[in-house]
C-alpha cells in the first residue's frame, strides 16, 4: 500500500508525470517548531538536475504545506505536503505504450492493476520518493531536537569502484584457501568506526557523488560517466549510519527494529540488497569472534566492546550506532537500443528516450535518510506509548531487582 508506520503514519501520492507528487504524514507531535525551509533541504539534495551524474530533468522540488502548522508549529493534526510536477514531459515515453521496458515495472503494474500510468513509470517512478522525504525531514527535526538523533547516509560503492573504509563484500574478501581459518577482522576497521562516528552531511555533500573520501569519488565519477557515455546504467551501494538512538525500539516478533528498517529501505525504488551490521561477512565468523561483549562506558551505562550486530540485537536497540548498507540495481531505464518484445510478444527493439540517472544512488542518498528517520520515529512513539502506559501502573517489588529496569 501506499502508507508505512503505525503511530507515525506516512501516505504518499503521485505519479512522475501527473500535477504533483507528495504525502500525509499523521502522527507528528504538536508543538514542533517546524518551516517549509526545514524540510526543503532535504528535498533539494534529493532533486533532480543537481550535477552531469543525474538526469537532466528541471524541477525545483518546491514544497508547500498545506495544513497542521499554524506559525511555525505543528499542531498534532495531519500534515499536508504538496510538490508540484512542473518539468513534465510524457510524450517522452511513447514508446512504452508497445513495449514494457526490460527490468522495469510497465509490465508488472500492467498485471497488477490492468491498467497503467501512460508515461515515466507511474508510482514506481523515484518521482514517488519526494513524499518519503518530505514526511522524512519532519521526523527528523523531531528526533534530532528531542533525542539528538542523528542520521547520515553515504555512496559507498559505485560498480566496483569502493569506499576504501566499508567492509568488502564477502566476495571480494581474500581466500587463503584454509577453510578452517577461522582469524578474521573486526566487522568495523578503525578507519570505519572513525567515519561512522564522525561523518556528516556537509562532508557527504563536498562530492556530488556522495562519497565522503575524495579520490574513491572522482573513481565512481568516472565510471558514472562511462555508463553515460554509452547510453547505459550502473548501480551501487548507499552506507547509512544513525547514531544516538535510544535502546529499546523495536517489536518482536515480527516487528523487529532491523526488519522494519529493512521493509523501508527495500521499499525504496531500485533496491536488491540490505545487510546490516556485520551483515553477510557476520556468516563467515565463529561467535567467539562475532560476539559483542559488554562493557561499561565512561558515562556509566552498558554498552559494547565491538558492534558486530550493528547496534540492535534481539530485534531490539541497543543504543550503539545503527549501520546499515542498501543495494541499488542499475537503472532499468537507458537509452541504449535493446532487443526485447511488445506487449503482445512481438520481437522487437527498444532505445528509450526521457531523461534518466545513470546512477541512482548519488540522489537516493536523503532518500535513504529519510526512510531510517521514519523507522526510528515511529519505533520510538510505539516504545513512548508502552512505556506511558506502563507508568501508570506501581511499581513491581515481587520479582527479584535483575529482572527490573530501574525507574528513568
Amino acid at each position: 500500500m501506499s502508507t508505512f508506520g503505525t503511530l507515525f503514519r506516512v501516505t504518499t501520492y503521485g505519479e512522475s508525470h501527473c500535477a504533483s507528487v507528495g504525502a500525509i504524514v499523521d502522527g507528528c507531535p504538536p508543538g514542533l517548531q517546524l518551516s517549509a525551509e526545514d524540510v526543503q533541504v532535504q528535498l533539494s539534495r534529493r532533486r533532480p538536475g543537481q550535477s552531469n551524474l543525474t538526469t537532466p530533468r528541471n524541477e525545483k522540488d518546491a514544497v508547500h504545506i498545506q495544513s497542521g502548522i499554524e506559525h511555525g508549529v505543528t499542531l498534532g493534526t495531519p500534515i499536508g505536503l504538496l510538490v508540484k510536477n512542473e518539468d513534465q514531459r510524457p510524450h517522452d515515453y511513447s514508446e512504452t505504450d508497445l513495449y514494457p521496458r526490460p527490468s522495469h515495472a510497465d509490465y508488472t503494474y500492467l498485471q497488477k492493476y490492468g491498467v497503467k500510468a501512460s508515461s515515466g513509470g507511474g508510482r514506481s517512478s523515484a518521482r514517488e520518493t519526494i513524499g518519503r522525504v518530505a514526511a522524512g525531514a519532519i521526523a527528523e527535526r523531531y528526533l534530532k531536537e528531542v533525542y539528538g538523533v542523528e542520521i547520515v547516509a553515504f555512496v559507498s560503492s559505485v560498480g566496483k569502484v569502493h569506499l576504501p573504509a566499508t567492509v568488502a563484500p564477502p566476495s571480494l574478501i581474500p581466500n587463503d584457501g584454509n577453510e578452517d581459518n577461522d582469524e578474521a577482522e573486526d566487522a568495523l576497521s578503525p578507519e570505519f568506526r572513525q567515519l561512522l562516528a564522525t561523518i556528516t552531511r556537509e562532508e557527504v555533500d563536498k562530492h556530488p557523488t556522495r562519497c565522503p573520501h575524495l579520490e574513491t569519488g572522482e573513481r565512481m565519477t568516472k565510471r558514472i560517466l562511462r555508463a553515460k557515455d554509452a547510453s547505459d546504467s550502473i548501480g551501487g551501494t548507499v552506507t547509512c549510519v544513525i547514531r544516538n538512538v535510544p535502546s529499546g525500539l523495536g517489536e518482536p516478533v515480527f516487528d523487529k527494529f532491523e526488519a522494519k528498517l529493512g521493509h523501508a529501505m527495500l521499499s525504496i525504488p531500485a533496491t536488491k540488497a540490505f545487510e546490516i551490521g556485520s551483515g553477510f561477512r557476520g556468516t563467515e565468523v565463529p561467535g567467539s569472534r562475532h560476539n559483542d561483549a559488554f562493557v561499561k562506558k565512561e558515562d556509566g551505562s552498558l554498552g559494547t566492546a565491538t558492534n558486530w550486530s550493528g547496534g540492535v540485537q534481539g530485534g531490539i536497540t541497543n543504543g550503539e550506532d545503527i549501520y546499515f548498507r542498501i543495494g541499488f540495481k542499475s537503472p532499468a531505464t537507458i537509452s541504449q537500443a535493446q532487443a526485447t518484445a511488445q506487449y503482445d510478444g512481438t520481437p522487437g527493439e527498444l532505445a528509450a528516450r526521457g531523461r534518466h540517472d545513470p546512477c541512482v544512488v548519488p540522489r537516493a542518498v536523503p532518500i535513504v535518510e529519510a526512510m531510517a528517520a521514519l523507522v526510528v520515529m515511529d519505533q520510538l512513539l510505539i516504545q513512548g506509548a508502552r512505556r506511558s502506559a506502563a507508568a501508570g501502573l506501581p511499581p513491581v517489588t515481587t520479582l527479584p531487582p535483575t529482572m527490573v529496569m530501574p525507574p528513568q
